[in-house]
């Protein structure tokens, strides 16, 4: 079955690795390298048919490097992942139907708008090289929100909010998986396509990184996406493990608040540290697929694993959004 999965920080790794070469002489290669869970072969492995790609700026570099470290990362999108000939970019929604059967789709998304501060001619060199996806904030405040670690809370800033509409205006998903609960609210208002990247049920495991049934409940009404997250630390409270099983209570509730369309799979792999048991890696996508089946329809279990998100495409139209 056909897996797209709306998150992983592979880019972060292989830059990572790439300044460490300099020095130390020790490749990643983004096509077999073991230290990457998204390499080419276990995504090939795991059936995975789209695979967003995060640039991830972490907001304590000085300000005067951030730019920098986010193209170096855009860059090896380019060199490393893109090099390979079945990864094809995804520059426009509708790429994604033109795929063969062997190729893999590369979505370039951005964690955080650090990278950009508040130059939004920065932003717009970003869409031009083909960003897709854009969550305002990691975990901390920036100057377009606060994260959800920010203890003012505070929401969007008119700044983060004109981000917002650029988002609208060039069919880019709008990320709320690390906002704040008020910046969370304010992308409800303004956002035309949200998506909660990766996320899991507040209900379930109470961590300030996953959402509570109020705000579920908004997304499913602003035909937004819920891409349920494999960090058993946003699974289980207080704890570093976690089962599938237990991964699915997260898409049972969902799918009780009325979900079921509006359900997809957003890894976090190669940013987590902890991993579910059976699903360490893109490649045992398959593990996760024959657990949903025990208990779902086939119909149900594709909408899961891809039809969902073909559905909520931006821009793609009402039409194709009821599967």
């Amino acid at each position: 079955m056909q897996i797209i999965d709306t998150h992983c920080d592979a880019l972060l790794k292989l830059q990572v690795a790439k300044r460490k070469e300099l020095f130390w002489g020790k490749p990643v290669r983004f096509f077999d390298g073991e230290e990457l869970d998204t390499n080419f072969l276990r995504l090939r492995q795991g059936g995975v048919k789209v695979q967003f790609f995060a640039v991830f700026v972490h907001p304590e570099l000085p300000d005067n490097e951030k730019w920098q470290h986010a193209l170096e990362q855009v860059d090896v999108f380019y060199s490393e992942v893109l090099a390979q000939p079945l990864m094809k970019h995804i520059r426009n929604w509708e790429d994604i139907d033109t795929l063969d059967p062997d190729e893999i789709g590369a979505v370039l998304a951005l964690e955080g708008a650090d990278g950009f501060g508040n130059d939004l001619a920065k932003l717009r060199h970003l869409y031009r090289l083909g960003l897709l996806s854009l969550g305002l904030t990691w975990n901390f405040a920036n100057l377009c929100a606060d994260g959800v670690g920010e203890p003012r809370g505070g929401g969007l800033t008119l700044l983060g909010k004109q981000v917002v509409q650029l988002n609208n205006d060039h069919r880019v998903f709008t990320d709320v998986s690390h906002l704040s609960v008020d910046g969370f609210w304010d992308v409800m208002e303004l956002a035309e396509y949200p998506i909660a990247s990766h996320s899991n049920v507040r209900k379930l495991c109470d961590h300030p990184r996953n959402l509570d049934d109020e705000q579920i409940e908004a997304m499913f009404s602003r035909n937004g996406l819920i891409d349920v997250v494999f960090c058993p630390e946003f699974i289980n409270h207080g704890s570093q493990q976690a089962t599938i099983e237990d991964l699915l209570r997260h898409v049972d509730h969902l799918c009780a608040l009325g979900g079921e369309h509006h359900i997809g799979l957003g890894s976090d792999f190669d940013g987590i540290f902890d991993h579910v048991t059976k699903l360490e890696n893109a490649s045992a996508y398959p593990n996760l697929i024959d657990a949903l089946q025990k208990r779902y329809s086939e119909t149900q279990v594709e909408g899961f694993a891809f039809r969902n998100f073909l559905a909520h495409r931006p821009g793609i139209g009402e039409a194709n959004r009821k599967i």
